[in-house]
């Protein structure tokens, strides 16, 4: 079992306060442990009471983060309401479709402002509202702080063993994403500040798309050629949507695009990767998200992103190639096989057209 009894803490002398974190995942347990690493006392909730009861009584979390022994600063809790209790600053580390559900609890046991730090990476199908939105929406004004988004290359796996790993904090209000910066930053956890939040959270969202893609063509066994090339264009298709929607194509350059880029589609560590290789080896979506047992966020993504699409008519080749091979059944060799056959273009003909765009737009 792995101990690393290394703090990450460097030489910054710390406040040491009480933060919840709300997901007993492997990510919201890896950040649990940066946290503790940083001497703050951590209040981590799930609704498992025998996951719990392991995390508070053998100090693990074996079924998410196998042969990590966890600080004993992390404590458990069943109760939301007890892990809440006097913090000012809440991990939110679920997945997407279980934001709303939590941000209700929250909203129903908390009294004083809080700041939310949302570690999910996913766009909400139908509403096509991003996680820091969907926040926004459920939780009234008198009681958010802020909203914050933590984002960038990042497996749990790896920051569990306190290798080193740099994320992206961003909000609107830098004042609280500079707060968040200091409450997570260490020697083998660095954190930089990007005022770009759309663009933080979408290239942490729509990589995972790519990534799914990218599992395909490995499954398929086409190589690195097929893999680097999709990873390239999938890049130009994350930033032509970014900045339609308003992010600067600056951020897609940065930790939050190309770096969890790189990271999610060339790692074993990623699910997204993962379940896109066992869909390319001939499994259907339903053998696929049975066999993860964990939540593949790219899935209900791709569908988000391919209504984004439209939505504001961009071009994403490999997100509606993707589509139809989760929700039309069609068939992964046949899609990639398509999606090499496309029409002859210039490679950065998309890329000028939107720049010309948000030119244009800045003018008016």
């Amino acid at each position: 079992m792995h101990s690393n009894k290394l703090k990450g803490s460097d030489h910054m002398e710390r406040k040491k306060g009480s933060v919840a974190v709300a997901g007993a995942g492997s990510w919201g347990t890896a950040l649990a442990m940066v946290l503790a690493d940083n001497g703050h006392d951590v209040r981590l909730w799930g609704h498992n009471p025998s996951q719990i009861e392991e995390i508070n009584k053998q100090h693990t979390n074996q079924k998410y983060l196998s042969g990590i022994r966890l600080p004993e600063e992390i404590r458990g809790y069943t109760s939301l309401e007890e892990a809440l209790s006097g913090t000012d600053a809440l991990i939110l580390a679920v997945p997407t479709k279980a934001i709303r559900e939590v941000i209700g609890k929250i909203r129903e046991i908390r009294k004083e402002p809080i700041t939310i730090v949302h570690v999910s990476k996913g766009i909400e199908p139908d509403s096509l509202l991003r996680i820091s939105e969907m926040i926004e929406e459920e939780m009234p004004g008198n009681l958010l702080e802020s909203v914050v988004v933590l984002s960038g290359p990042s497996h749990a796996e790896e920051v569990s063993l306190r290798h080193p790993t740099t994320v992206t904090v961003s909000s609107k209000n830098m004042d609280a994403a500079e707060k968040i910066q200091d409450l997570f930053i260490n020697n083998n956890f660095r954190v930089y500040t990007n005022p770009d939040i759309i663009g933080v959270e979408i290239g942490g969202a729509l990589k995972n798309i790519i990534a799914l893609a990218a599992g395909i063509t490995d499954g398929l066994g086409y190589g690195d050629n097929a893999k680097a090339a999709l990873i390239t264009r999938g890049l130009a298709e994350i930033a032509r949507l970014g900045m339609k929607m308003g992010a600067s194509p600056l951020t897609f350059s940065g930790l939050a695009g190309i770096g969890d880029l790189i990271v999610t589609c060339t790692s074993v560590h990623s699910r997204n990767w993962r379940a896109g290789n066992l869909l390319g080896k001939g499994h259907n979506l339903k053998e696929v998200l049975d066999n993860m047992g964990m939540v593949v966020e790219g899935v209900r993504t791709t569908k988000a992103a391919h209504q984004l699409a439209q939505k504001y008519d961009v071009k994403m080749p490999i997100t509606n190639v993707l589509y139809d091979v989760l929700f039309n059944n069609v068939n992964a060799k046949d899609s990639v096989d398509l999606l090499m056959a496309r029409g002859k273009t210039h490679e950065m003909e998309d890329l000028a057209n939107v720049l010309e765009d948000q030119i244009g737009n800045k003018k008016h």
